[in-house]
């Protein structure tokens, strides 16, 4: 006898950007084995590009790979992370600068922001320091980046950037899966009806 499917679940989620032209559609898909994300954002900065960039996650929400395309007026570049136990492969070759970094973070995104506040500790004052595989979407470069993300209120996190933007702060209020609903300076959902 064959065992009944898990049951699925698919969300669609929209943000567009407050500070400069860009808009994200965001399908996710997850069920008991894991999560799915496959995304599309249009940029009207750095002469207009789109950028795809799709997920694979464990069911407790840990990227197990990431792969992005670019498109712009000088063609197609793609760019895939994988991980391999504590360390991170970046189009398949090994990457020692990023070994130990907890989640891949793509610039263009708010999505990336959710892996980190899922597991955090919703108490009063919790705190939570991590390295991050930063993706920078305007070039494609990786690059090693500390953030500290900080509790404040249900359904409000204080983001902080320790490495590579050391200095920009941003509130982040989500939702009870831990989605982005506004990231304070950047971005903010807007809603899709069905």
């Amino acid at each position: 006898m064959s065992e009944a499917p898990s049951q699925e679940r698919r969300e669609l989620f929209c943000w567009r950007r407050i500070d400069m032209v860009g808009l994200e559609l965001l399908a996710l898909r997850r069920n008991a084995e894991g999560v799915w994300v496959e995304s599309s954002v249009i940029c009207g900065w750095q002469g207009g590009y789109r950028l795809d960039h799709s997920w694979q996650l464990t069911p407790d929400w840990r990227t197990l790979s990431l792969g992005i395309e670019r498109w712009d007026a000088d063609g197609r570049r793609s760019l895939s992370l994988k991980r391999d136990g504590n360390r991170w492969l970046v189009d398949g070759e090994p990457r020692p600068d990023l070994d130990g970094a907890d989640e891949p973070d793509l610039s263009v995104t708010p999505f990336c922001n959710t892996l980190i506040i899922r597991h955090m500790l919703a108490d009063e004052g919790s705190t939570l320091t991590v390295d991050t595989a930063y993706v920078n979407g305007d070039d494609l470069r990786v690059s090693r980046s500390r953030q500290r993300y900080d509790f404040k209120a249900s359904g409000c996190f204080r983001y902080v950037d320790l490495g590579l933007a050391a200095g920009f702060e941003a509130d982040l209020h989500v939702d009870n899966d831990g989605l982005v609903r506004h990231y304070e300076h950047l971005f903010e959902r807007v809603e899709v009806s069905s």
